[in-house]
């Protein structure tokens, strides 16, 4: 098996290609794909629910970078983009190290009195608000004067066990509750209650695992007094959970059922009376890659077969229908600080195979949704930046050193996206029965999502496989139909995704893989990790209030067509 040892990136990188050329086999060329798409046939508006990001460290929020990557996000389309963290009401000096961050919110003097400190949360809050995006506020984790289990506190990860003392219950929950009501109160008094009112409040982070060493039950009383301490503090604000892993894990759906029955009707920690306020639900599903042969095999089945298992126990309690279903974390694996130089399977997060398996994802989770009559509000991408870290390192970030990766520019994508669903298909599309059965095994996924504006049509087409392996082009044959009568000459901008586009990645091995770039060549990676048209803008006729355009799609590529008149 190829680079499974540290060694040169760039050597491991050409090793990867080599053993891609030479077991490749000859393969024929794709048939053709056609890909149709009903202009006035919309399915109601296209909701951004790829407009949500999340990271471990809210340190990084601050760092120069990550101001940066903030910046960026905030601008990625007109609706808000969301932002959630670990670790906003950890205990520490604010020095961020892998899975870790602090604030210092809560310490308690000699005689035991809280004392509230909301220096740091203001910098993480601050960064977000006036770049133009929101908090999706954690709260989580437990301050080291709180935990009943407080010592040893900060992690040493991965030199040691994750689940130190921020992970544990509190003694007291009232003083727990006090730490909210204080929290939501300062936010609203700092940013205005109608701000704050936009919000999520999430109360905690996987219970159901090693992140809460307390029982379900347990949990239920942390939510209990944390929802009644936000209401209080604003009764306007929004507040849920429970944030578990994901549901095709038997113990997990368990989990979120039992707290979506104590929420309905079971008995309230704080009053007595029935029930539990809950304005919003959240559960994670995550993929499952593997290294197989020198290769990455990804588990495109494993993270929709969660989100599937979620929508059906949320649709199992009719009293919450209407709700807001927000999948705080959903990702192709399940450890963004984990880096591919030591974990192989994670080869796959620098290049066009994370946004096109990103792609397939979100699309099967809004099919799913759909089916289930699940009110989707967001699915939630675990992907920032590491301030620090060589560049390229394989982490599951959106950008390195300042350098764009792929996998943001499908976030850059989708952001033109707006306005009505628009009815589309595919020749190519694997059926979604499939993908939850097997994933992306034989023949690739090459399917389409589409939306009309005021004066627009926006098209983005995929061709996806689990196995990153070489593959032949798809021949796409694109046909709108019953396009507006005013619509008889368009302008076609066409943007891409592939090896040669929008990829600093290809342009960084292309440079040598230099560990401190230039300043001549950061310019040119920062140039090449921009979203990139295919091709100059061109006029498309039409004809009979229809248009066609046929272009080829390489393997774990991308295409977004906008058309506009």
């Amino acid at each position: 098996m190829l680079c499974l040892r540290p060694v040169n990136r760039r050597r491991c990188a050409l090793a990867f290609l080599l053993f891609a050329v030479l077991c490749a086999k000859p393969v024929p060329a794709q048939e053709l794909v056609t890909v149709r798409i009903g202009a006035a046939s919309d399915l109601g508006p296209l909701r951004s629910v790829w407009s949500y990001f999340g990271y471990d460290e809210p340190n990084y929020t601050y760092a120069p970078h990550g101001r940066e990557l903030i910046s960026e996000l905030a601008a990625l389309g007109p609706v808000p983009v969301y932002i959630r963290t670990h670790n906003l009401l950890t205990t520490g000096d604010g020095t961020p190290a892998l899975k870790w961050g602090s604030t210092n919110a809560y310490t308690e003097d000699a005689s035991g009195k809280p004392v509230y400190d909301w220096t740091i949360v203001d910098r993480i809050f601050d960064t977000y608000v006036h770049a133009g995006a929101r908090p999706f506020v954690e709260l989580g984790f437990m301050p080291e004067a709180l935990s009943i289990h407080p010592q040893p506190y900060q992690h040493s990860w991965p030199k040691g066990p994750l689940d130190t003392g921020w992970s544990y219950p509190p003694r007291d929950y009232s003083k727990w509750a006090e730490l909210v009501y204080q929290l939501v109160l300062h936010c609203a008094q700092r940013y205005g209650e109608g701000e704050v009112a936009s919000w999520y409040f999430e109360v905690w982070n996987e219970p159901d695992i090693f992140y809460w060493h307390g029982t379900p039950e347990e949990y239920e009383k942390l939510y209990d007094f944390s929802a009644d301490a936000v209401k209080r503090a604003m009764p306007r604000a929004r507040v849920g959970g429970p944030a578990t892993t994901g549901p095709a894990d038997p113990k997990a759906a368990v989990f979120l059922r039992e707290f979506l029955g104590h929420c309905a009707r079971g008995t309230n920690f704080v009053s007595g009376k029935t029930g539990a306020p809950l304005d919003f639900i959240s559960f994670h599903a995550k993929g499952s890659p593997k290294a197989v042969d020198g290769r990455v095999e990804m588990g495109l089945s494993t993270n929709l077969k969660s989100a599937d298992r979620g929508f059906e126990i949320v649709a199992s309690f009719p009293q919450f229908a209407k709700l807001p279903v927000v999948l705080s974390e959903s990702d192709p694996d399940g450890c963004a600080a984990c880096a591919s130089r030591d974990h192989p399977q994670y080869a796959y997060r620098n290049g066009t195979l994370y946004p096109a398996y990103t792609a397939a994802a979100i699309n099967g989770i809004i099919e799913l949704a759909h089916r289930c009559n699940i009110n989707l509000a967001g699915v939630l991408t675990w992907a920032f930046e590491f301030e620090g870290q060589p560049p390229f390192e394989g982490f599951r970030t959106l950008a390195t050193n300042g350098i764009d990766k792929p996998e943001l520019n499908f976030f850059r994508m989708a952001g033109r996206m707006a306005g009505e669903q628009l009815k589309s298909e595919s020749s190519g599309a694997e059926p979604l029965a499939d993908i939850l059965e097997s994933g992306v095994r034989s023949n690739p996924d090459v399917d389409v999502l589409a939306a009309r504006g005021k004066r627009s049509i926006a098209v983005m087409i995929w061709n996806y496989h689990d196995d990153d392996v070489p593959g032949p082009d798809a021949r796409i044959a694109l046909r709108i139909a019953e396009l507006p009568p005013q619509a008889r000459r368009l302008l076609l901008h066409h943007y891409r995704i592939d090896r040669d586009h929008s990829n600093a990645y290809t342009a960084w091995l292309a440079l040598g893989s230099p560990q401190n770039p230039t300043s001549e060549q950061l310019a040119q990676l920062k140039a090449a990790g921009q979203l990139q048209l295919l091709e100059p803008p061109r006029p498309v006729e039409t004809r009979n209030r229809s248009a066609r355009i046929d272009f080829a799609l390489p393997r774990q590529s991308i295409s977004l067509l906008e058309l506009s008149w």
